[in-house]
């Protein structure tokens, strides 16, 4: 099976599912998933965003591999879902109703 992260990345492939492309997607994802399941991916994500930023710093988006490009999106997934996982305690922002992201401009990547 092929690897969707970097090797050095390899314990992010659990969370495959994560290498979301567009903030639209992702808060998609963030407001369908579980608190159990937002944990669990950042508890694996956030220790490896220091070396994770250090790796895609060098890398350039002109030809960007499959795998690093994951790398980014898994890493704007982690964004995502921290603030419910830091200060919430909850997938939805509290107190907002049906609120939404909407991004007028996506990275091109």
């Amino acid at each position: 099976m092929a690897m969707v992260f970097p090797a050095e990345f390899h314990e992010l492939e659990p969370f495959a599912d994560w290498a979301i492309q567009g903030e639209r997607a992702r808060y998609a994802k963030r407001v369908a998933s579980t608190m159990e399941e937002l944990q669990a991916f950042y508890d694996v994500a956030f220790p490896l965003l220091r070396k994770g930023t250090a790796y895609l710093e060098q890398v350039g988006l002109d030809g960007i591999g499959d795998q690093d490009k994951h790398l980014l999106w898994a890493f704007c997934s982690l964004v995502t879902v921290a603030f419910p996982v830091e200060a919430w305690g909850q997938p939805r922002v509290p107190d907002s109703g049906p609120s939404s992201i909407d991004a007028v401009v996506e990275p091109a990547v």
